[in-house]
């Protein structure tokens, strides 16, 4: 199978299970046929697949750094793989956002010992009712401890493993609470949500999403990055400067085509069924989202 179809396929299993909530039992019956994936980035630095948003793994003399942490029954096969690489605790993970597929393994991470970072509107979000609108879904509150521990508003660096690892919190995006990690010198960057690799992303407008951040995210973490940098995305196959510079043309091209139609009066209804990203559909519309809920999750992302 295309590594790319693979991609897509968890992608579109873990995030039904993300909107859906599903029960513990009928969840575990699926994770157990998934399998860690371990993708080596750069020196000690490694990209974890599972089912779920993609893992950031950093090993070395400190211990390992971790982000994001897929689903809670996923955690001994997380554990497994990070213990392939190195025989060092697990002593942070960072939250790149709120959603269950980036931090269903907290409280068990916790629970080993792990200290958990996140922006501060992240422990916000999983400590209430969520609504999301797109899939009429409510999310009930995390428990206390999978809530992160340590939260910041900007920006914070984290010294560790040989690295100046900067985590810093974007405009809202994917959702209000989006954080960006950049290993400086390893230049290597973290994306999480505000880049899906090959398809058309979700933004969770309920949450804070917009489009016009996740342009701006974009083009914030290409500030930082030159043709050699490595790019994990939050889904999708591991990435370089041009894959993240096609993905925002594709988000500019299709916010001119949707705000011009917006501004000629067109109702949601009569935008999505204009098709106005036929031509990108080929490219981008293959993930879990089909261009006619991606259409619309633009147009709300918009007003």
């Amino acid at each position: 199978m295309h590594p790319l179809i693979r991609f897509k396929k968890s992608f579109a299993f873990s995030f039904l299970l993300l909107v859906l909530g599903l029960p513990p039992a009928f969840a575990q019956q699926n994770f157990d046929e998934v399998q860690i994936e371990t993708v080596p980035v750069a020196d000690g630095l490694f990209m974890l697949v599972g089912s779920g948003g993609n893992i950031g793994l950093s090993v070395g003399a400190d211990g390992a750094f971790l982000i994001d942490d897929q689903y809670a029954p996923l955690t001994d096969k997380i554990k497994a793989a990070v213990s392939a690489q190195t025989d060092q605790p697990i002593r942070f993970v960072v939250n790149t956002h709120w959603h269950g597929d980036h931090t269903g393994g907290n409280e068990h991470m916790g629970e080993a010992g792990a200290i958990i970072v996140a922006h501060e509107n992240v422990r916000k979000r999983m400590s209430t009712e969520q609504f999301l609108k797109a899939f009429n879904m409510r999310r009930p509150p995390s428990p206390p401890g999978a809530l992160p521990v340590v939260t910041f508003t900007d920006a914070v660096t984290f010294h560790w493993n040989g690295d100046d690892i900067r985590v810093f919190h974007v405009a809202p995006a994917h959702t209000d609470g989006d954080a960006v990690i950049h290993f400086q010198k390893a230049n290597v960057i973290h994306a999480g949500d505000t880049f899906f690799n090959g398809m058309y992303p979700f933004i969770d407008t309920s949450t804070g999403g917009s489009l016009d951040g996740m342009i701006a995210a974009a083009d914030r973490i290409l500030a930082l990055a030159d043709d050699a940098t490595k790019i994990i995305p939050g889904h999708g196959p591991l990435a370089n400067k041009a894959d993240l510079i096609a993905y925002r043309d594709m988000l500019d091209t299709v916010r001119a085509r949707i705000r011009e139609m917006i501004q000629a009066g067109k109702t949601r209804d009569e935008v999505v069924a204009a098709k106005p990203t036929a031509d990108l559909d080929a490219a981008w519309g293959k993930g879990f989202l089909q261009p006619d809920v991606w259409v619309g999750i633009v147009y709300d992302a918009m007003q």
